[in-house]
């Protein structure tokens, strides 16, 4: 019975999702990109700072939404694909983001103490003047939680529900691996916030590897006679304009010293809010003065 149905999947098409890519690349820009905005644009009155901010109310959203697209996405595949393995990367996912909710959250309010986002935690001068000095530790191990813990726990599934959907989007019919207008017009907006995810989230090792994993099995399908659909032209297209966009970016930061210092070694990817704390909140402090 499940040889019947793998060799049907091979055979099987799937329209562009247009409703699904749509709510999502929107609630990817509205909850997860908008939330520290909405932060910071709010009234500090409305949300006090011993209470969660609306941004923490966004990334809640984002934590029940996220995973439901996900799985709407994985059932509307053409192709049978591992139940279980999609199942453990949500349950993962949900909990990563989760854990990232709370670490997040404190981190985002400590702005409003003068908390410098391009610099290290012990480098701060408000965390750095703490007595006693236990009290640097435990901060380290909220940013600990907050950019690496709840990152990896909720990139690597996210990335790799991502992935195994794309396994499912080939088709031996060539006339199918065309993008309707909607799907090109969509493509921006789906690359942009990848590029925040990747440089915000400072995933490049992650995204790059699926991207190359991506690669690898469009041409090996190739030699089987099969091509993308156009779900599938979709997802790819958008991480060849994320990796693009991610290059521009760095480039155009490249000779930045004080982000330099904060993000040593090889791989020099600058996070957005860094980059805002550093450069944009001066401006905007000046104006206002």
């Amino acid at each position: 019975r499940h040889s019947v149905v793998k060799a049907e999947d091979t055979f099987k098409t799937s329209p562009f999702h247009l409703d699904l890519w749509f709510y999502f690349t929107l609630q990817n820009w509205v909850l997860d990109f908008g939330r520290p905005i909405a932060m910071i644009i709010l009234p500090l009155e409305w949300f006090p700072l011993n209470k969660p901010s609306a941004g923490d109310y966004f990334h809640m959203a984002y934590n029940v939404i996220t995973p439901f697209l996900l799985l709407k996405l994985i059932e509307r595949s053409p192709k049978t694909l591992p139940r279980s393995m999609v199942y453990v990367s949500i349950i993962t996912f949900v909990m990563g983001a989760s854990i990232h909710l709370v670490g997040d959250s404190v981190n985002h309010r400590l702005i409003f103490s003068g908390y410098q986002h391009h610099l290290s935690v012990r480098e701060n001068p408000i965390i750095r003047n703490l007595k006693p000095e236990t009290l640097i530790d435990s901060f380290e191990l909220l940013y600990y939680y907050d950019e690496y813990l709840g990152h990896s726990m909720w990139y690597i599934p996210f990335f790799l529900i991502l992935f195994i959907y794309f396994t499912g989007c080939f088709t031996p019919v060539a006339e199918q691996s065309r993008m309707p207008m909607a799907a090109v017009l969509l493509m921006g907006p789906s690359s942009l916030y990848y590029w925040y995810l990747v440089t915000e989230g400072q995933i490049f090792i992650l995204y790059i590897f699926t991207f190359f994993a991506m690669m690898a099995l469009v041409m090996h399908q190739k030699r089987k006679g099969l091509v993308l659909d156009s779900n599938g032209l979709f997802l790819f297209y958008s991480f060849i304009i994320t990796l693009l966009l991610i290059a521009g970016w760095v480039g155009w930061l490249w000779n930045d010293k004080i982000l330099r210092k904060k993000y040593p070694g090889v791989i020099y990817i600058p996070e957005p809010w860094a980059f805002y704390t550093l450069h944009m909140s001066n401006l905007h402090a000046a104006k206002e003065g």
